[in-house]
């Protein structure tokens, strides 16, 4: 836990904020004086944040509105310093239920007033103030933030708009102890493997691939892997995601997502031959969907463990619907209205807990004495080795972030997975939902991210957990992956 030293220009600010703070005074000179004292005085544990008023740039603000910087400007350079810490304690203020606004912040050698504060909104910051860049640029090799209240705007002058950004002051010390109880040197577990597997990768150069060949847009039929982030960056290049094949306009494009879909859907394809078909489905999933018309052939009952309303299973239960039962787990196979003595074969989703499935498949076994096993494990060798990794780090993390998406089946089962080795962990789309309170008492933090998740946001992670002091990282290999699927014809 660091020491957490608020610095406020003016004595009135600090009196707004409450508690012992360090007022440094007005003005880039004050600033820089006081910065260069202060990087003698403070201590090495030593969490700093600027808080006072600013003008508002952006069009949006209004007076009484906080403004967590992203990072430093200031008119006599075109140096910045970037703040990647401010977005913790954006979504901490948030919570407080602060009206918040977030992104670069001017520091100005002087009041800026009417054209002049319209061309410096140019530049792209949201508010200006006269100190922060200067004040802060000595200390910036410690845990920084700096929050402004807007005092002032275009519209609104600072006589009415003063008052209010004080009161708004008032929400900041609480926030900010926290932020600093979130402050300090740390080691970084880092799971591996981990984010993508050979069959996203796929699934996405394919969506990639078709956009370079027939140009945009080109429809997806759901998501095509289950990542935020991935389908923003995939509509960005021109996909349109849609649920079904009748939102798709004639003489398209359309490509299947990597979770695969029921026959009936592809005969729906089929049956439009303006469409050019792409099928993205992961070689593992449709080597579960082979299995499942070769058992159905055989004239057994089949077991489909796994979630119900997942899009892989939803996709599986369609190549033999009249014969697939679906069980999530032990309670479920002893309801099964089916003969003991019937031949059944069990097959499971892709991206399941391999313990809890195992637990399953016994129960099946001691069930049903005709089962059938699939000749090799459903479950995919990507999930396998990031539940290995997982399990290989998670007893010595006081807390697990485990990056991907909140309706992606593995990265959920990775959660479970370290919860169950008695680690506190936590799901979190990307670096922004971290929330400070997880920090505190977390030295060892394991990262790790499912199969759909960009590693791009595990380094966010890193960096952001970075920003809050020095960190240690510690990477552990279980297994390399050298598994590539090859593409469709359609866009080799």
């Amino acid at each position: 836990m660091a020491t957490l030293s608020i610095l406020t220009p003016l004595r009135v600010e600090s009196l707004a904020v409450g508690g012992s703070n360090l007022v440094v005074g007005m003005g880039p000179v004050r600033a820089r004086r006081a910065g260069a004292r202060l990087t003698r005085r403070l201590g090495a544990d030593a969490a700093v944040a600027v808080v006072g008023v600013a003008g508002g740039l952006a069009d949006d603000l209004r007076t009484g509105d906080l403004v967590v910087a992203t990072e430093l400007r200031s008119t006599d350079s075109d140096a910045s310093v970037p703040l990647p810490a401010s977005r913790l304690l954006v979504g901490e203020l948030r919570r407080a239920r602060a009206s918040v606004h977030t992104g670069p912040l001017l520091s100005s050698s002087r009041y800026v007033r009417g054209r002049a504060r319209q061309a410096l909104a140019v530049s792209g910051a949201v508010a200006v103030d006269m100190e922060s860049a200067w004040l802060s640029a000595p200390l910036a090799d410690r845990p920084l933030a700096v929050v402004r209240a807007i005092s002032d705007t275009a519209e609104d002058s600072h006589l009415v708009g003063g008052v209010r950004a004080l009161r708004s002051l008032r929400s900041v010390r609480g926030p900010l102890e926290r932020w600093a109880a979130a402050c300090g040197p740390r080691e970084v577990l880092l799971a591996a493997p981990r984010s993508f597997c050979a069959g996203v990768e796929r699934a996405i150069e394919i969506v990639e691939r078709a956009l370079d060949r027939f140009g945009a847009p080109v429809y997806v039929r759901r998501q095509i892997v289950h990542n935020a982030h991935v389908v923003r960056d995939l509509e960005k290049k021109g996909a349109v995601f849609v649920e079904e094949l009748e939102e798709i306009p004639p003489d398209a494009v359309v490509v299947f997502a990597a979770h695969g879909v029921a026959p009936a859907v592809r005969r729906d394809a089929e049956a439009r031959p303006d469409l050019v078909v792409v099928d993205a489905t992961c070689p593992l999933v449709a080597k579960v969907h082979a299995e499942a018309r070769r058992y159905a052939a055989q004239d057994y009952e089949l077991v489909l463990i796994g979630h119900e309303d997942h899009e892989e299973v939803v996709g599986t239960l369609g190549e033999a619907p009249e014969r697939f039962h679906v069980v999530a787990d032990v309670d479920d196979v002893a309801r099964l209205e089916l003969d003991d003595d019937q031949p059944v074969a069990y097959l499971t989703q892709t991206t399941l807990s391999t313990d809890e499935t195992a637990v399953v498949v016994d129960a099946l076994r001691a069930r049903f004495h005709r089962l059938a096993a699939p000749p090799s494990d459903d479950i995919c060798y990507a999930t396998q080795n990031r539940q290995d990794a997982v399990r290989a780090i998670a007893r010595r993390c006081d807390l697990m972030l485990v990056v991907g998406s909140e309706n992606s089946s593995n990265t959920a089962r990775l959660v479970e997975l370290a919860r169950q080795e008695g680690c506190v962990a936590e799901l979190i789309e990307d670096a922004s939902r971290i929330e400070l309170g997880w920090l505190a008492r977390a030295r060892t933090v394991g990262v790790t991210a499912g199969a759909s998740a960009p590693e791009s946001l595990v380094q966010g992670v890193i960096e952001t957990l970075a920003s809050l002091g020095p960190v240690e990282i510690d990477e552990q290999v279980v297994a390399k992956e050298s598994v590539h699927f090859g593409l469709p014809m359609k866009v080799r």
